[in-house]
């Protein structure tokens, strides 16, 4: 695996996650998921988490690049405190003492590791179908992150047509599913703990023959997989919840980008909309 000695435990199993036999991509899910619980626990304890055995484990460990169990849990330790929690732990956490200095510092971080870790291959592509007015584009989210989803589809809606965010009851869904044309793009965002009906939209989605462009936090993402475009966020908080900083900050980029290629007709679109506000005196100008 060509890493660089200095990439982080989750980067390396980006990098070789097209290499890890079934058993060690469990490992790799478990190590991903509780890193506490690798970072303090013994090659069994993991292995019964992962339902493989205690070589399984190994081998992983040695597939990243680490000096066997014991060298992935010395990277996994100075990494743990940065790493995506639950609510319930964090909020039981005591505060610390200067709280705006620390957000700052923590979403600067957040930004920094998310528009950073974007392929370039990745956001032309998803800019490109985005941007494409022969694809409908239709939006999902988990709860958490709803609030971006409808930033996203309110912009890109301003500069095209036919753009959707899905929601409502489960009844709702399986119909706008149902009329789902085969060469709409599916923008899915989610953060662990995945919420399953995105999940298993995205996947009904993708057999009908969408295209998906995911925006998660892990590689081994369900959403991530088999996407036609998957951009990473980090989401670390100084709070009980995870930040939606980093998360916006691509959402924006994104937005960016489809502007910049409709650059003529989202004008157009753009200067219609401002005049049929000022027409019905919807804003309050200062």
């Amino acid at each position: 695996m060509s890493t660089p000695p200095s990439a982080r435990v989750d980067e390396r199993i980006v990098a070789g996650q097209a290499a890890l036999t079934p058993a060690e991509r469990r490992v790799a899910e478990v190590v991903l998921d509780n890193p506490e619980g690798v970072a303090f626990g013994t090659v069994a304890e993991v292995a019964r988490q992962a339902g493989t055995s205690g070589p399984s484990v190994v081998r992983f460990a040695n597939r990243l690049g680490y000096d066997g169990f014991v060298g992935l849990q010395a990277a996994i330790r100075t990494e743990v405190g940065q790493r995506l929690r639950p609510a319930t732990e964090r909020i039981r956490e005591r505060p610390v003492h200067n709280l705006v200095s620390r957000s700052l510092a923590v979403e600067l971080e957040n930004v920094h590791r998310t528009l950073e870790a974007v392929d370039d291959d990745q956001f032309r592509t998803a800019v490109g179908l985005l941007a494409s007015r022969s694809h409908p584009v239709r939006l999902v989210s988990g709860d958490p992150t709803q609030g971006l989803a409808l930033v996203m589809a309110t912009a890109i809606r301003t500069l095209r047509p036919d753009v959707e965010l899905l929601g409502g009851t489960e009844v709702q869904v399986a119909r706008d599913l149902a009329h789902l044309a085969p060469d709409t793009v599916l923008v899915a965002i989610d953060l662990r703990r995945y919420e399953r009906w995105v999940v298993d939209t995205v996947t009904t989605a993708r057999e009908g023959g969408a295209r998906i462009v995911a925006i998660t936090d892990s590689a081994l993402s369900p959403l991530a997989a088999d996407a036609d475009a998957t951009f990473l966020v980090t989401a670390e908080s100084t709070g009980p919840f995870d930040s939606q900083v980093g998360t916006l900050a691509l959402v924006n980029a994104l937005v960016a980008g489809v502007s910049a290629r409709l650059r003529r007709p989202a004008t157009d679109r753009v200067d219609r909309v401002e005049a049929a506000w000022r027409t019905k005196g919807a804003l309050l100008d200062p």
